[in-house]
């Protein structure tokens, strides 16, 4: 725990803030309150984004019978977390979770259990690091047949689009045929967002840019994205019961794509 740095905002500390949780710090809560009266609608955009995780989770166990998932920079755990999900529909599911936050390995180690007929591990390493990853997420997962990749809210760490698109690559490449990508993250749609952005970049914390609509899509060239295709995360298949209606515009878009 003497490794965590409560002097600077945290990204996984100030989105679990604005999902409501509880594992965050003073300084995380003030720059939350004042990203939220730049911009009141980024609250929408981390309930929404976290809601599009289940969906997408539920349909890749349901539909496609994936059976692994990697998710890579899973940030604090929370309710309906990628092996809840996944386990509940299919209790054998094998999952690897991905970050190097201290705050987050403390919990991941405390909170993150798995069924006694799958796997839940978790990973200290880094997105820069993709060999480290696939080498550590081997012990787990099968790389022989399809694997989830989650990639939520987490691209616009790196501050090089081409280096994110090249790190993307790196990780669809090291997947079989039948595997599939899941991407969500924040867009520059509005001022709003924007704004949001360059105060959150200016508070300390690791910067996070966001992208246009184009470039996080570029995220998926090769793949076939499964319907309804590459939109706002509200209009990926909503449900009824998410805390967002399906008829609010985010700056977040979502999309699942499948490694022919």
């Amino acid at each position: 725990m003497a490794e965590i740095d409560t002097g600077k905002p945290h990204s996984a500390r100030f989105w679990n803030y604005f999902v409501g949780g509880k594992d965050n710090y003073e300084v995380d809560r003030q720059i939350g309150d004042e990203i939220k009266a730049i911009f009141p609608g980024l609250v929408d955009v981390a309930l929404t984004s976290r809601h599009f995780l289940g969906r997408a989770v539920r349909s890749l166990v349901a539909e496609q019978g994936v059976r692994q998932f990697l998710d890579i920079g899973t940030g604090l755990p929370t309710a309906d977390n990628t092996h809840e999900v996944a386990q509940r529909a299919a209790p054998e599911c094998r999952i690897v979770y991905v970050d190097n936050d201290p705050l987050v390995l403390t919990h991941a180690r405390a909170l993150l259990v798995s069924t006694p007929e799958g796997v839940t591990d978790y990973l200290d390493a880094n997105l820069y690091e993709p060999d480290a990853v696939l080498a550590g997420a081997a012990r787990t997962l099968d790389f022989d047949r399809p694997v989830g990749l989650m990639l939520l809210n987490v691209l616009g760490h790196v501050a090089d689009y081409e280096e994110a698109r090249a790190l993307v690559s790196r990780f669809v490449d090291a997947l079989p045929s039948g595997s599939y990508l899941v991407i969500s993250d924040c867009t520059a749609t509005s001022e709003g967002m924007i704004a949001a952005s360059k105060a959150y970049n200016a508070s300390g914390a690791v910067p996070y840019y966001v992208r246009s609509v184009e470039e996080v899509a570029g995220y998926f060239d090769g793949l076939e994205f499964l319907d309804p295709g590459f939109v706002q995360v509200t209009q990926w298949w909503p449900e009824q019961g998410d805390a967002v209606g399906s008829g609010v515009s985010v700056d977040a878009y979502a999309g699942v794509a499948r490694k022919p």
